[in-house]
């Protein structure tokens, strides 16, 4: 397989998840806004993730689909990949005593080891993807 193609495949792998998760917060925000309520997270904060998250994951998931925008959307993939696995991992590792899950769809229902497996494996997929958007650029130049 062409690293190219790879490129497109973990771009196309990051779009499902993001656009499945955001689709699925979005129909149904009350229980997205219940769950993020319960969240150890400043309660000035939890209102505007309500809008925030899913906003953010399909922004994500369009520059994920436009090739002159990839490489931002792994940048920005990366990053967002980043806060949710170190919040999963802060709860697997006892940071919190109570911790609700508001991901969206089947993802809800993870326990959080295997979440925070999940979310290490998309995060893998966003910084190759970043590498491989720099050297396919330094392959083009030399």
């Amino acid at each position: 397989m062409k690293r190219s193609d790879l490129q497109v495949l973990f771009a196309v792998l990051l779009i499902i998840l993001f656009s499945y998760t955001a689709i699925a917060k979005l129909m149904d925000v009350a229980e997205f806004e219940r769950q993020l309520a319960g969240q150890q997270l400043p309660s000035w904060a939890k209102k505007p993730l309500v809008w925030l998250i899913p906003a953010s994951e399909l922004l994500l998931s369009v520059l994920l689909i436009i090739p002159s925008t990839r490489r931002l959307g792994f940048y920005g993939s990366a990053l967002l990949m980043v806060l949710f696995t170190g919040y999963v991992g802060l709860v697997v590792f006892g940071f919190f005593k109570y911790t609700p899950c508001s991901c969206g769809g089947v993802l809800r229902s993870m326990d959080f080891g295997t979440h925070l497996v999940l979310n290490l494996f998309f995060l893998t997929l966003s910084l190759l993807g970043i590498y491989m958007s720099h050297s396919k650029n330094k392959s083009a130049v030399t």
